[in-house]
């Protein structure tokens, strides 16, 4: 018994000290977890130089572009064929995809052997060979009559610049067809398939075989970005941002790149890791100095490092005795089936005893178990140095996610990881080790290359035909030269009848007198009040404006909430509470005593009688309160000044927001004679000839019209142009009917257009994979701030996804290239028919004077057109492009509202003077 535990000890300690002995002897081989991490980053710098437009040219790790764009959603269908060439067999297959949730894709394939003779012959030959067994297949398929879209796998170095486009840039793998190289592969077989002339194909899509697998396996898992080949030869491809690809223009969204890893170290980067071995391996190869990574990792070299690795030990005496035979120093006696075979765990050293026998060595047992842990070494090595740049890979993704976890899925195929007992494994390990900050799963690729072509084609498919109905959907809202200048015709038109007494009935524009008859001269002097009601705040100024030399405005204001029960509850009630606010601003300002001036900004459609007189025609913006349409808004206020008791105030002039606008930047600008509001809300004054107002009695001079553009379209005048999605607002809305325009242009209202066309898009399955989430149902959920930030240049896709996800919208980058274009369609033709409108304006203005060219300024106010990035560019182009001999200046309000209302009340209080004197 003893006996035997001594026995198994010396083994055992013989076994130890044989293994160390290895260990030491091929210690070059062996990487600690730094090294590796050192060999991870040095790959980045070399996938960065593969990527750049200046180091791209001398870069040795390609990162070729394959205009793959997006992986499968899972919605894809259709009828395909699928080549796939790349060894010494060609294969053929009939890909169906369908919804069938139980069986997605049918598949029938043929492999048609390809000769020698072909491989090394012409070019033109191979072409022809391809076409004849293309037509074979089609003709047994029964399908020659149809004209299939085709996915052509071609695991040949090429550079592409369409996806259906593919330069052979140099054969490898034993190919050396004449006259290929430098020619577009796709160019070569359409050529070989018109000659036969018996059939047609629609070539759409050439891939490489590791795209191929990611597009395999993306099918069953929408998590795969990254496709590895680590079998006779190695390569990885996976989805990177396009605004890091220089060579591809465009930034927006991603695209799929085959890295050809295999040629890492060409340049001399890893030539402190190669050994002797690897060095004589790369001397006695068909192409020296090239694929360096590739030859110290691949299936088509581990065999013959073994082999050499054995050769150089039994020649020092630490194998087989010493003994060197013919068969040792054959090349490639050992394969790489072998190397699989001896690393099995039960019957492996069987294996390598059979192996090494027929080898004529006659191993010992120790021989046995030395050779196993050599292949080990060797296999563990490959493996390692795999997952240092898979590592590179998947560090690279996350850093352009920008999450703090990548969660992604790898799909993989090649006979090395899938034969190979313990690879896998290892390389799952070293990976997790390297990358622990990431979720790796690990997808064998089923049916390989050849399945992933037929995807990619039906992805392009399927982008093709979606894009095409997309661009349907959008073509509403793109409005030509032609139809912007009858939205102009139209608003004069409309103009026209708002301004005539017998058709301002009826009219939708209403033109409504102001009574605000002139500008201001910088003559004003004086301290003002102001008041300023049109929304759910309510802010009470002091304006203080001092004329001279040294004009001045210096204001002091105080901002008071109106609860929902006063807006809604009654007309003494609401003004109540307007007076109490004033009540607190006096005390606050210590003014109470002073009987000041005081001009009322009130943002709602009010019929004026003289400028201190408003009846309000209708409540907007979610007021309701009772007993104040069709009464004069100034005697309430007055009213409910008196019944306060404690302060009085001098009510000059009541002022609509849009006025008030104007006045501040003509305080500015005298050549201000046009107001703009581009905001929550749309709506436009301006200088009118009295004369043309019939509304109100005299010729002379000039008044300022509030035009309450907001309705144009209420008559179904703009019917033409509005689209499902427009009606679908109206309908959603709490005035159906009513601000038609308004609706099409404002800011209230954008975000809601675009959450309509989104829902449409996404039940036709171009969004979010079909699936219409909660928030997407919810109203007003798409505020139109986020189409700002959305729109805004400086954002990449993955912040416009981090919007979307708030939204609770889980966005592919496809989704939100969609979304990004979406929104500036929306908001292209907001800014267009807003500029249509001013168009109109100006040009009245200039008539109206009998000019050739007019010189005029609009004061500008509104968060749509001072916030968003495109609005203001696109409104003014439009403007200058409809009313050419209009020169139109445009000035950003300061505060119109405020001081404004002052302003007008100045103005108002210096005619009130001249009035006086003239009576």
């Amino acid at each position: 018994m003893i006996a035997a535990q001594l026995l198994a000890y010396y083994f055992t300690e013989l076994k130890d000290d044989q293994l160390k002995k290895i260990d030491k002897y091929l210690y070059s081989m062996r990487f600690s977890d730094d090294t590796l991490k050192d060999i991870m980053n040095r790959f980045r710098r070399e996938m960065e130089s593969g990527l750049g437009r200046d180091t791209s040219p001398t870069a040795s790790v390609k990162m070729l572009p394959t205009f793959v764009r997006a992986i499968p959603d899972g919605s894809e269908k259709g009828d395909f064929i699928a080549l796939d060439l790349g060894g010494s067999n060609f294969r053929i297959l009939r890909v169906k995809v369908t919804q069938d949730k139980k069986q997605p894709v049918q598949m029938e394939s043929q492999v048609y052997e390809t000769p020698d003779d072909i491989i090394h012959g012409s070019g033109s030959q191979l072409f022809s060979h391809v076409a004849d067994c293309l037509g074979d297949f089609m003709e047994k398929q029964k399908i020659k009559d149809k004209k299939l879209p085709v996915g052509f796998t071609f695991s040949f170095p090429c550079a592409q610049t369409k996806l259906d486009e593919a330069v052979l840039l140099t054969w490898t793998k034993k190919f050396r067809a004449g006259g290929v190289e430098g020619m577009d592969v796709v160019n070569l077989l359409n050529k070989a398939i018109k000659k036969r002339g018996d059939y047609e194909a629609d070539i759409m899509a050439v891939v490489n075989d590791t795209v191929g697998t990611m597009m395999t396996c993306g099918f069953d898992d929408q998590r795969c970005e990254v496709g590895i080949i680590i079998g006779t030869g190695t390569n990885a491809c996976y989805m990177e941002e396009l605004r890091h690809i220089d060579q591809v223009e465009g930034d927006e969204g991603r695209m799929c790149i085959n890295t050809e890893w295999g040629a890492f170290g060409d340049d001399g980067s890893l030539e402190d890791i190669r050994t002797e071995f690897d060095r004589e391996i790369d001397r006695g190869s068909i192409n020296p100095g090239k694929q360096l990574f590739e030859k110290m990792v691949s299936g088509m070299y581990m065999g013959e490092l073994v082999r050499l690795i054995l050769v150089k030990m039994a020649k020092e005496g630490l194998l087989f005795e010493g003994r060197i035979t013919p068969e040792l120093l054959t090349k490639e006696k050992i394969e790489t089936k072998h190397v699989s075979a001896i690393e099995k765990s039960k019957e492996g050293l069987k294996k390598c005893m059979e192996i090494l026998t027929r080898l004529g060595v006659e191993p010992s047992d120790e021989d046995c178990l030395a050779v196993q842990h050599v292949c080990t070494i060797v296999s563990f090595r490959s493996a390692n140095l795999i997952a240092s740049t898979l590592g590179g890979i998947l560090a690279r993704l996350k850093d352009s996610k920008g999450v703090a976890r990548l969660r992604t899925t790898v799909g993989i195929d090649g006979s090395l990881y899938k034969m190979h007992p313990q690879y896998a494994r290892r390389l799952h390990k070293t990976v997790r080790r390297l990358v622990p900050d990431s979720d790796v799963r690990f997808l064998l690729s089923e049916s390989g290359s050849a399945k992933g072509a037929a995807m990619v084609t039906a992805v392009a498919y399927r982008l093709t035909d979606q894009a095409r109905q997309i661009q349907q959907t959008m073509a509403e809202f793109r409005l030509s030269k032609a139809q912007l200048l009858e939205v102009k015709k139209r608003m004069r038109q409309e103009v026209e009848r708002g301004l005539k007494k017998d058709t301002h009935q009826e009219a939708t524009v209403k033109m409504l007198p102001t009574f605000v008859r002139r500008t201001p001269d910088g003559t004003e002097n004086g301290d003002f009040l102001a008041l300023d009601l049109g929304g759910t705040n309510f802010r009470v100024l002091l304006v203080k404006i001092r004329s001279g030399k040294k004009r001045s405005v210096e204001m002091h204001n105080k901002i008071y909430a109106i609860p929902i029960e006063v807006m809604q509850g009654t007309g003494e009630e609401l003004f109540d509470h307007i007076v109490h606010c004033i009540s607190d601003f006096l005390d606050y300002m210590g003014m109470k005593s002073a009987r000041l001036p005081l001009g009322f900004t009130f943002s709602f459609p009010c019929h004026q009688t003289s400028l201190d007189a408003g009846i309000l025609v209708t409540w907007t913006k979610g007021f309701k309160a009772t007993d104040c349409e069709g009464e004069n808004v100034v005697e309430l206020l007055r009213e409910a000044i008196k019944r306060k008791e404690e302060f009085e105030l001098d009510v000059v002039a009541i002022v609509n927001d849009t006025v008030g606008t104007m006045m501040t930047c003509a305080y500015e600008e005298p050549n201000c004679e046009v107001g703009l509001i581009a905001g929550t809300g749309s709506n436009a004054c301006y200088m009118e000839e009295a004369k043309n107002i019939e509304l109100v009695e005299g010729n002379e001079g000039r008044m300022c019209v509030n035009m309450e553009w907001g309705a144009f379209g209420d008559n179904g005048c703009l019917d033409d142009i509005r689209t499902k999605y427009d009606q679908a607002v109206d309908e959603n809305s709490l005035n159906e009917g009513k601000q038609r325009y308004e609706k099409m242009c404002s800011g209230m209202y954008l975000g809601e257009i675009v959450r309509q066309i989104l829902i449409d898009m996404t039940k036709r399955g171009f969004l979010f994979r079909g699936q219409i989430s909660e928030t997407l149902k919810t109203r007003g959920i798409f505020e139109t701030k986020f189409l700002s930030q959305i729109e805004s240049d400086r954002l990449a896709l993955l912040q416009v996804r981090a919007i979307l996800q708030q939204l609770g919208l889980d966005s592919t980058c496809d989704d939100s290239i969609i979304v990004k274009e979406v929104c500036g369609t929306v908001s292209r033709r907001a800014a267009q028919i807003c500029g249509a409108g001013m168009a109109a304006v100006v040009d009245k203005i200039r008539e109206n004077r009998g000019l050739d060219h007019l010189d005029v300024t609009v004061g500008v106010d509104g968060t749509l057109y001072k916030l968003h990035p495109h609005f203001s560019r696109i409104f003014q182009q439009t403007v200058k492009e409809l009313a050419p001999k209009c020169d139109v200046n445009f000035l950003l309000s300061e505060d119109g509202s405020g001081k404004g209302a002052a302003l007008i009340t100045a103005v108002g209080c210096r005619q009130r003077e001249l009035d006086a004197q003239q009576h």
